[in-house]
């Protein structure tokens, strides 16, 4: 933490990413699930993995994954931070300030939307989807999932641009993510079960987001908001949780690998592009939905 520290204090306040402040609660949260997990696994016998499961090679994959995103994460920041500057700077017809409260609303709530409808397409185009599925991954649901977060964050900062737009200073357009991406963190456990009706008619809750992270159909495409729900109950992708979700890919990648985990989708595109003989059938593979097939090859599986 003592590294953590030295790096900020060279950063302008304003800059400092909250995530990093958030490192200490999410190793505590990391821990105390780790030794319910534990507690559990010497009572619970399964023929699965029983609810709130670790497994270490799963959790270690995670996090390390997480710690390569911190990093991936700061450079396509540091690259939207000038786009961010000049669109805020020349085209914004006006300039919201930093220190107000509604600002900040402003500011959490379009990243919300935003995230949302990334995270929808992100779902249903294929090359986005490579970006994505990384975290959709690991066949277990708790804390440690949560940090097994995508490397190529391109989707989402071209899907802040609206932000700056809309003379939101770049450095809060970060720090709302930020906020978001923290909330995001305690709703990957089994451990919660569904909560008062109304946090759970508003807000993201760990029941919601395990149907989001579920392989069954009933489930799939489900619930994509990040700190909201109303969004998905708006716009007719919600599905309360009504069983306890089979977790990870419909096609498991079946290694613990991080850059196997994180690039075997590019590799499956180029694999289909290269093989299918039309123009048509090639933007399909990229750009349609995981799992798409040219119509006479029907009764294809999703991909995810």
């Amino acid at each position: 933490m003592d590294v953590i520290r030295s790096v900020l204090d060279f950063l302008p306040a304003q800059m400092r990413d909250p995530v990093f402040f958030a490192i200490p609660f999410f190793l505590v949260l990391l821990t105390l699930e780790w030794v319910a997990a534990h507690r559990l696994e010497r009572t619970e016998a399964a023929q699965r993995a029983p609810a709130g499961a670790f497994d270490r090679r799963d959790a270690w994959t995670s996090i390390s994954m997480g710690l390569v995103s911190i990093g991936t994460t700061a450079g396509w920041k540091l690259l939207a931070l000038f786009g961010y500057a000049a669109i805020y700077a020349y085209l914004a017809p006006w300039h919201l300030p930093g220190n107000q409260w509604y600002t900040w609303v402003i500011a959490i709530l379009g990243v919300d939307l935003l995230f949302y409808t990334y995270h929808r397409i992100a779902h249903r185009v294929r090359l986005i989807w490579a970006t994505h599925q990384a975290h959709h991954s690991s066949e277990y649901y708790n804390f440690a999932t949560a940090l097994r977060q995508k490397w190529n964050n391109s989707g989402e900062i071209v899907a802040w641009i609206p932000l700056p737009l809309l003379g939101i200073p770049p450095w809060l357009v970060f720090a709302a993510f930020s906020v978001n991406l923290i909330y995001q963190f305690w709703v990957h456990t089994e451990h919660i079960d569904k909560l008062w009706r109304p946090i759970e008619f508003i807000f993201n809750t760990p029941s919601h987001h395990r149907v989001h992270h579920g392989r069954d159909q009933l489930y799939l495409d489900r619930n994509y908001g990040g700190i909201l729900i109303v969004w998905d109950r708006m716009f007719g992708t919600f599905q309360p949780e009504v069983f306890r979700p089979h977790y990870g890919l419909t096609k498991p990648v079946d290694t613990f690998n991080i850059w196997k985990l994180q690039t075997h989708e590019y590799v499956a595109i180029a694999r289909d592009v290269r093989r299918a003989r039309r123009l048509r059938d090639r933007l399909g593979y990229v750009l349609g939905p995981p799992g798409w097939e040219p119509a006479e090859m029907a009764g294809s599986q999703s991909a995810y």
